[in-house]
């Protein structure tokens, strides 16, 4: 017998694990002679060393798909450990999957044309009316970028522009008087990266968010 460890690196282990574990408790059935155990990011493993190295081989799978589509059925689980490729549905003009799987897709054709620009140019500019999608396109081209390792970090950068209200009498620390402007990013980006992922990345400034320009009136 030995025990062998799994970090789960790339995915969140609530959608990776499952409702009520119900994940989990599937790929303890399919490896009966192991010991499964899993708590957090980590999961523990004894048994034989080929059972052991042939779950450890699955779970690489499983954890791949988990991270691409952001989402995960016991139907997958069995396909992938029973060797069969998942039947997935190909989405027109899809950039990324969202959170719970959604397909992030780029809807109009100036949002496909941004798409393009994106994977033809090192610099694009994007111009157009409020709600056209140029952001939250631009967000999911960059979380890809992140997620495919084509990028080390990404710096999301809006104005904080005034509007009537003064930043600097606006309560609390700076943080939470530049929120409000920068709100839409927070917002894109958590329908794109699992909670506890994003904090992972925001807090190694592996995403950082920042005002493109601030204007802060004193006392």
């Amino acid at each position: 017998m030995i025990e062998r460890i799994y970090i789960l690196e790339n995915v969140d282990p609530v959608t990776f694990y499952g409702v009520n574990n119900s994940n989990m408790q599937l790929i303890k059935t399919l490896f009966p002679k192991l010991r499964i155990v899993a708590r957090g990011n980590v999961m523990k493993v004894i048994g034989e060393e080929e059972e052991s190295e042939l779950f450890l081989r699955k779970i690489r799978e499983v954890e791949k798909y988990c991270e691409e589509y952001n989402s995960l059925s016991e139907e997958v689980i069995l396909d992938i450990i029973k060797g069969k490729a998942p039947n997935v549905i190909k989405q027109e003009n899809l950039i990324i999957h969202g959170m719970n799987g959604k397909a992030i897709v780029a809807r109009t054709e100036n949002q496909q044309l941004l798409v393009k620009a994106f994977e033809e140019n090192d610099l694009v500019f994007a111009t157009g009316p409020a709600g056209s999608g140029k952001t939250f396109v631009a967000i999911a081209l960059a979380v890809k970028a992140l997620k495919n390792k084509e990028v080390r970090k990404i710096i999301l950068s809006r104005p904080a522009v005034e509007a009537g209200e003064k930043l600097g009498f606006l309560p609390g620390e700076m943080k939470d008087k530049l929120d409000p402007y920068l709100q839409p990013l927070y917002d894109a980006l958590q329908d794109m990266i699992p909670a506890p992922k994003l904090k992972e990345y925001m807090e190694n400034n592996v995403i950082q968010i920042a005002p493109s320009l601030l204007c802060v009136a004193g006392p």
